[in-house]
């Protein structure tokens, strides 16, 4: 975090620690508390006892010295374990209150930001997480998202937003940080420059994005994110929360009506402000060793002889000894870094041949195929609002396909959500479940409602609704009696499903009338 914000927002830390304590003394209620913890990006964990704190981390870049920051942090109040999320931030969990005001102080001394990482408040910027190595993207997009990162902080206390505002950048059309259906979405192009996507996003009647602009001047950037902020204050829903996210300012102005709004907006920003920003290129130096190195975990990068090694762990979740042992492989690696990708993985950067086979070694117990690379939100257990036991479901379906020993890409990854919130974006997974309740005989039953036949890639996007419900405890089954089916013609779920979805269909028909 730019130092200037200290001294604005550490006096704030006073009032948070004293409805904490309000909290813990039931003094104000669970909802009230909610409202106010998120602006520091901390809530109450399900039961009220234990914390969580988000950490923003502008386009997952984790540098070696905000690696060994995290981890010693976590051994100095005993943190039970970390989170990695779909927006490319570090949930620390199961804090103790007494020591959570002090975290955050420390935190924000460090650089890293939690101010404004939950609430109404523009959230964590995100970026393609090989931003700046990718070969074949577009341009390096993490500069662009840093600068607008450190510049939406200037709204946190100064204006009121009627909820969260996500801002990201896309390097190519693979899309990671679903630029394209977003509040606000950068999109790089070859020629060297931005489209802009405006008042997308997922969660309840989700929204593919308005294409504003196109072709616009990376350093001009901040201009159009100032125009966002001001057509979100300018027209969004302040009275029904339900609907006071952007996306239903399609609705509510149309979409030919909200890019003119926007455009509005953008000429005055254009008259009045000066945010014309040039950020430097993320330069590598480094050389190769002459080592190489290959595997389904291996991506070679575009700076000639280095690699970026894919870690996940299963559902996103890390003890914090993980991260020490990672740590203590390349603390003394020149350039490397982290960097939290979209779906809850790591890819460890700027490795020559040799470090790249070292780094392989300490990330060996994460998922081994697209299956096990399935994203699950943190569920029920932790977070207050959830239905379902997200981490669970997907504890249980791994154990249960690890058993048939099935070939890598019979099935396809799944995305798990909770709740409507959608906070493992279920609605762009070729199969994805959102956590509800099924009516049954017997009374109500622990259910997931399944999404079939999302798409993230720009060009190609479909967001899909939810269908069926069907109860968690035959999913398992449910993706066992697939996998039969997809290895049993000896193909993969992608081919498949070309000229099968009425065989999903009735398989879906199946378990749902269990």
């Amino acid at each position: 975090m730019a130092k200037d914000f200290l001294e604005e927002f550490i006096p704030d830390l006073e009032e948070f620690k004293e409805k904490t304590m309000a909290f813990h003394n039931k003094e104000i209620t669970v909802a009230e508390y909610k409202g106010f913890s998120g602006g520091f990006g901390s809530y109450a964990q399900r039961g009220g006892e234990k914390h969580m704190l988000r950490l923003r981390l502008a386009g997952g870049q984790v540098t070696k010295d905000k690696l060994k920051f995290i981890t010693d942090l976590c051994e100095k109040y005993d943190i039970g374990f970390i989170k990695l999320t779909t927006c490319q931030s570090v949930q620390l969990h199961n804090i103790e209150a007494e020591d959570l005001c002090e975290m955050i102080e420390s935190v924000w001394r460090a650089g890293m930001v939690s101010r404004g990482g939950g609430g109404d408040f523009p959230r964590n910027v995100m970026a393609s997480p090989l931003s700046g190595v990718q070969e074949g993207e577009n341009f390096d997009v993490l500069p662009y998202a840093k600068e607008t990162a450190d510049y939406l902080m200037n709204f946190i206390k100064s204006v009121k937003f009627p909820r969260k505002l996500k801002v990201c950048f896309s390097n190519s059309a693979l899309n990671e940080t679903h630029a394209t259906f977003r509040d606000m979405g950068f999109v790089s192009r070859p020629d060297g420059k931005f489209d802009v996507y405006i008042a997308g996003g997922l969660g309840n009647k989700h929204r593919l994005g308005v294409k504003a602009a196109e072709g616009i001047e990376p350093c001009k950037v901040l201009y159009y994110a100032k125009a966002m902020v001001d057509t979100f204050i300018g027209y969004g829903n302040y009275t029904n929360r339900a609907q006071s996210r952007t996306r239903f300012l399609q609705d509510t102005l149309g979409t030919s009506g909200l890019k003119k709004a926007f455009l509005d907006k953008l000429d005055k920003a254009m008259e009045t402000e000066q945010l014309d920003i040039n950020p430097g290129p993320y330069i590598i130096n480094k050389k190769e060793d002459g080592a190489r190195v290959s595997g389904k975990r291996i991506t070679a990068q575009k700076q000639n002889g280095l690699y970026a090694v894919y870690y996940q762990p299963v559902g996103g979740k890390l003890a914090p000894s993980k991260l020490r042992e990672i740590y203590g492989v390349i603390k003394d690696m020149e350039d490397v870094e982290l960097r939290i990708t979209p779906e809850e993985s790591l890819y460890i950067i700027n490795c020559n041949g040799k470090e790249a086979q070292k780094v392989l070694e300490v990330t060996d117990d994460g998922a081994s195929t697209v299956f096990e690379k399935s994203v699950a939100c943190i569920g029920n257990q932790v977070c207050q609002v959830g239905v379902g036991d997200s981490q669970e479901l997907l504890s249980l379906c791994i154990d249960a396909v690890r058993k048939e020993n099935f070939s890598d890409g019979v099935l396809p990854q799944i995305r798990i959500s909770g709740c409507p919130s959608s906070c493992a974006a279920q609605q762009v997974a070729q199969i994805g479940f959102r956590g509800a309740v099924k009516q049954s005989p017997d009374g109500p039953q622990k259910a997931f409602a399944i999404y079939m036949g999302g798409c993230p890639y720009q060009g190609k996007e479909s967001l899909s609704d939810f269908g069926k419900s069907i109860i968690t405890e035959v999913i398992p089954q449910f993706f066992v009696e697939l996998g039969k089916i997809i290895s049993a013609e000896n193909t993969t779920y992608d081919k498949w499903i070309v000229d099968n979805r009425e065989k999903l269909d009735a398989l879906v028909d199946k378990y749902a009338g269990m």
